[in-house]
């Protein structure tokens, strides 16, 4: 293919520079694609790469190290405290205590079971004082899949702080070798609340999204690999076990058997990659244009429009969705008023009907949207330079030309990074699915799938039906879901992000 330099470029017409940019685009993939595979190989590389560098300097440090440093190899901060730095040797010091006592007292028997996730179920026997079978209960599955995740996270962070204890041992030797003075505890403390504040105070936040986040994910994967359902409960019924990849063997195989699941997953996942692109740019461009219609110039009571806008959002959603579902239900007032004018003889079935309910629900998410929209697009529009427009009128340009050329290009450089958020937050968009259709129409073409998936279901209103709404409850299922998920909304997120303008040329507009 010619490649046409830029002055060649800007001569074609219209139609030749988007047919040029579009066998530009396809022919590109292939190398996009194998220039992501090399990025990958590259992190895995100089991952590697950074462990052996670890591990040569803890030799290092040991063979060249004092014995106050080898003595901090076993018992941490020994160095620390040896040299006169007392509070980071006990800190280093009360780590390892508490992770010995945590491992003697519960870490050493969580992590044993962890492998079997528990040998003895609930059992039952008779009791002939009382003359009535008693259930006595054992092992809980739960709590030693949870704990052990608890134990190898402990293990991690001791792992850390050993090393951290190693290079403060490293330091401080090269900093008494060259004539200095080692900081004292005064000194730390001092630190803390001053050059590194920022550090005391991201502890804090960290320590929660590793306890309430990162713990939370790595669970809900493990539960993936297990039989984690309502029929082994893992403690007052059965013990759940490890099952490999049997789960994602079910979801996504099309063999006999699994046909239905896979199925049902390509479908909904359709639908809801679907929906989010739909719902989000519907009530992007309709709420730019619905806050450019109020700023207009010459449009009397912009406060009134704006209030009206703003009341609808003022109610509760879940109870106008709810009242609009029932609004529109086939004994609702809609088709109720309807047939009062004669305009139809039977009932519409806005729910019953894919392709209507579909498009029901996205029209209505647009209602309930535009408001919040308009009333961003607002402030951004106002940051506008108006010098702009008088310079574009005066060049000819027409109302839609400006558009195009102006108000366009700024708002979807500025917001660029909101329309990811909103994309990715649609994905899972519980609340306007489950409160106006719960997924319906029922998928009929499918048998044996949990959770009695519908046409409008998104992958997470049918996750939630698989722990609440079948028998037995899928949690292992669902875990394969959210994993799933979660890696098309990762995936989507890092690839928009590393493309987006207002990311990659962050001086444009300022």
């Amino acid at each position: 293919m010619k490649k046409y330099s830029d002055l060649e470029y800007l001569r074609l017409s219209k139609w030749d520079r988007f047919v040029y940019t579009l066998v530009c685009t396809i022919c590109g993939i292939p190398g996009g694609i194998l220039n992501f595979f090399k990025k990958i190989w590259a992190v895995i590389v100089k991952f590697f790469l950074g462990v052996k560098d670890e591990f040569a300097d803890i030799f290092v440090t040991f063979r060249d190290g004092d014995w106050k440093t080898r003595v901090s190899y076993v018992i941490m901060g020994f160095g620390n405290i040896a040299r006169g730095q007392v509070l980071r040797g006990l800190l280093f010091l009360l780590m390892e205590v508490v992770f010995i006592v945590y491992m003697i007292f519960g870490g050493a028997y969580w992590m044993s079971m962890l492998p079997s996730l528990g040998k003895v179920g609930p059992t039952v026997t008779y009791d002939p004082i009382l003359d009535v079978p008693v259930t006595t209960y054992n092992d809980n599955s739960f709590k030693i899949l949870l704990y052990g995740v608890l134990t190898i996270f402990f293990i991690v962070g001791l792992i850390f702080t050993w090393r951290v204890n190693i290079k403060q041992n490293k330091i401080a030797e090269q900093i008494i070798k060259s004539g200095k003075k080692l900081r004292s505890g005064k000194q730390d403390l001092r630190s803390l609340v001053d050059d590194k504040f920022h550090a005391t105070l991201l502890s804090l936040p960290l320590v929660g999204i590793l306890v309430f986040t990162v713990m939370p994910i790595v669970f809900m994967i493990l539960v993936a690999f297990t039989n984690y359902d309502s029929l082994h409960n893992g403690y007052t019924n059965n013990l759940f076990s490890w099952i490999g990849l049997d789960n994602f063997n079910t979801m996504l195989n099309w063999t006999a058997g699994n046909a239905d699941y896979a199925a049902t997953f390509g479908e909904i996942l359709a639908w809801t990659l679907m929906w989010a692109f739909f719902a989000t740019f519907t009530n992007y461009f309709l709420g730019m244009g619905v806050a450019m219609m109020i700023n207009k110039k010459g449009i009397r009571m912009k406060k009134f429009w704006r209030t009206c806008l703003v009341m609808t959002i003022a109610v509760p959603q879940f109870i106008s969705l709810m009242y609009v579902s029932k609004m529109f239900a086939t004994n609702g007032i809609v088709n109720g008023f309807l047939m009062n004018l004669g305009w139809i003889t039977s009932p519409i079935n806005f729910w019953g009907e894919v392709g209507l309910a579909r498009v029901m629900v996205i029209i209505i998410n647009i209602w309930v949207g535009i408001p919040y929209l308009m009333l961003m697009v607002t402030g951004i529009l106002m940051n506008i330079p108006a010098d702009l427009y008088e310079s574009a009128k005066i060049d000819g340009a027409g109302p839609w030309k400006q558009f195009v050329k102006i108000t366009l290009p700024y708002m979807l450089f500025v917001t660029g990074p909101y329309l990811l958020t909103q994309f990715t937050g649609n994905m899972n968009n519980f609340n306007v699915i489950y409160l106006l259709t719960g997924g319906a129409p029922t998928m009929t073409d499918v048998t044996g799938v949990l959770g009695t998936p519908g046409k409008t279901d998104l992958l997470v209103t049918w996750l939630f039906k698989m722990i609440t709404a079948s028998e037995p409850a899928a949690y292992n299922l669902a875990s394969v879901i959210g994993i799933m998920v979660f890696i098309v909304v990762a995936g989507i997120s890092l690839i928009v992000y590393n493309v987006m303008p207002s990311i990659k040329n962050e001086e444009d507009f300022q």
